[in-house]
C-alpha cells in the first residue's frame, strides 16, 4: 500500500469499534487501487466527527451531499458483502 493509502487507512481508526470495522475494511479493500477522486472523497468523509459518522453508518442518516451519500452506501454495501 502506498503512503497516501496507508495514511487514509490509519485515519479510519476512530474512537468507536463499529466505525473502525466498517471504515477499515472498506479502506483496506479499496484504497490500493482507488482513483485519486475516491481517495479525496474518503478523506473528506474522515474529516467529519465520529458522532456524525455514526449517524451515517449506524443511525440511518444520509449525508446531504450526493457524492458523500453514495460513498456511505458503497462502504456499507461492501462491508455487508464481506460478512460471513
Amino acid at each position: 500500500m502506498d503512503p497516501e493509502a496507508g495514511a487514509l487507512l490509519w485515519r479510519c481508526r476512530r474512537g468507536m469499534k463499529e466505525l473502525d470495522v466498517l471504515l477499515g475494511r472498506y479502506a483496506a479493500a479499496v484504497l490500493p487501487q482507488a482513483a485519486p477522486a475516491e481517495r479525496r472523497l474518503l478523506a473528506r468523509l474522515l474529516d467529519r466527527p465520529d458522532p456524525e459518522l455514526a449517524g451515517y453508518f449506524l443511525g440511518g442518516e444520509v449525508p446531504p451531499e450526493p457524492d458523500m451519500a453514495a460513498l456511505v452506501t458503497r462502504i456499507t454495501s461492501s462491508c455487508m458483502m464481506n460478512v460471513p
